[in-house]
């Protein structure tokens, strides 16, 4: 039988990234990353040992860590993922960082497109005092969601299927918040890495990757309160265009932020407040 330690340094050969052989080595055995600084000597038997061959070649062939394992780490929590959702990305957390800053308590707040929860589990996780609407048009994805949910003890946000503000009809919040697609229909990484694997539907919008972000600017007036906020990610670059789309339906106090890697990641507008 081989050891911890050997079948790590194999595989992560193979992959050419350790942290992904020991996220699905973890995953095979049941336990956390830490559990192999303690029990690098001890021998694997055939059995683990064929199922975590198993998912390497998986891996090899291209498959996303993430849904080989079905979860992904995001914020505080770890969340269920399937091919039916985006995989949750480390960049989307300063949406998260972002929101929580604009959120007075008591607020209101929709996530639109949420997947597998991320950003709406996130702010639900963080303020209790809030009120958390998540919305997606795939049942699938919004099962996710809320399996998440209940897994975290979050029982308190609301799930609503369907196509942007459609469900939303005569609603008003503080906050909307997305993370919906932005990439060109056309753009070749569609068909490379991890992308290849996930929901186009999740990932592609339009020719020039707005037209998703056009829809929700459009709507937001009329589902915000007055002062409220919009929040969208985006590519990096597209910052200029995003604030161009919403300055364009009347959002005030229109800017982009970056993420810790210094791209443009979020842009947003504020539903301005009406006279005095």
């Amino acid at each position: 039988m081989t050891d911890v330690r050997t079948i790590l340094r194999q595989s992560a050969a193979d992959l050419g990234d350790r942290l992904e052989a020991e996220l699905m080595l973890a995953h095979v055995l049941g336990v956390n990353r830490a559990w192999f600084f303690a029990h690098a000597d001890d021998a694997l038997d055939a059995v683990m040992a064929g199922r975590f061959d198993d998912l390497v070649k998986r891996r090899v062939a291209g498959e996303p860590v993430a849904y080989i394992t079905g979860t992904r780490d995001f914020w505080s929590m770890t969340l269920e993922v399937t091919p039916a959702t985006l995989i949750p990305r480390p960049e989307t957390e300063r949406l998260v960082e972002l929101a929580l800053e604009r959120l007075p308590q008591g607020a209101s707040v929709v996530d639109l497109g949420t997947g597998s929860g991320a950003i709406a589990l996130a702010l639900a996780k963080e303020r209790p005092d809030l009120s958390v609407t998540a919305l997606d048009a795939s049942s699938a994805a919004l099962e996710i969601a809320r399996r998440n949910a209940e897994r975290l003890g979050l029982s308190r946000v609301r799930f609503l299927a369907g196509d942007w503000f459609a469900p939303l009809a005569g609603e008003r919040f503080d906050l909307i918040v997305s993370n919906p697609p932005y990439i060109e229909a056309d753009d070749p990484h569609l068909g490379q890495g991890d992308l290849r694997f996930e929901p186009n539907s999740a990932l592609a919008s339009g020719n020039d990757g707005l037209d998703d972000i056009r829809s929700i600017a459009s709507g937001a007036a009329g589902h915000l309160h007055s002062g409220g906020w919009l929040l969208v990610e985006h590519g990096w670059n597209q910052g200029e265009d995003v604030r161009t789309v919403l300055a364009s339906h009347g959002l005030h106090d229109v800017f982009t932020e970056q993420d810790l890697e210094n791209r443009d990641r979020v842009s947003g507008g504020c539903e301005s407040p009406g006279p005095p």
